[in-house]
């Protein structure tokens, strides 16, 4: 198998290609929220966790969509991305968003407490690392979207 015969098959595998392009559109859409609101461009923020939307279920949903598209939404193949796509955006509301909380807490007590003991780390936790049900939402949201449009280059 060549590499021109590899790289064709990945490109027009449209599952694949719709869970980069719904990851790809919600970073792209968190970049652009998080410079309007902070007045800056900040370009880690595209690879960054946490936000609106959520990548994750952006992603997820992208992916599901586009197997139901594909192969219908009989198909084992949509039911398991659907499932999967479940998992995913719960674990963002919830353990993750979780993490982010106890992250912003720890973050302020080492503050507080690095004055009067210089032995505690000085590198912070990530914060952004969980999401919103609005944010989760509004990704899924996203991810469905760019299902259908993706559906549409790909039958033209």
């Amino acid at each position: 198998m060549t590499a021109k015969t590899i790289f064709s098959q990945i490109i027009s595998n449209q599952v694949l290609m719709g869970g980069i392009a719904g990851w790809f559109s919600a970073q792209f859409c968190k970049t652009v929220l998080d410079a309007i609101l902070n007045h800056r461009l900040d370009i880690s923020r595209f690879w960054g966790d946490g936000g609106m939307p959520s990548a994750h279920s952006s992603t997820v949903s992208c992916v599901a969509a586009s197997a139901g598209i594909v192969y219908g939404i009989g198909s084992f193949q949509f039911a398991i991305c659907v499932i999967l796509a479940m998992i995913t955006m719960r674990d963002a509301m919830g353990v993750r968003l979780e993490t982010g909380k106890q992250a912003k807490l720890l973050n302020e007590l080492v503050s507080l407490f690095s004055k009067d003991n210089p032995g505690l780390p000085e590198e912070r936790l990530k914060e952004f690392v969980g999401h919103t049900p609005a944010q989760v939402l509004i990704g899924c949201l996203t991810g469905c979207v760019m299902a259908f449009l993706l559906n549409l280059c790909y039958v033209s």
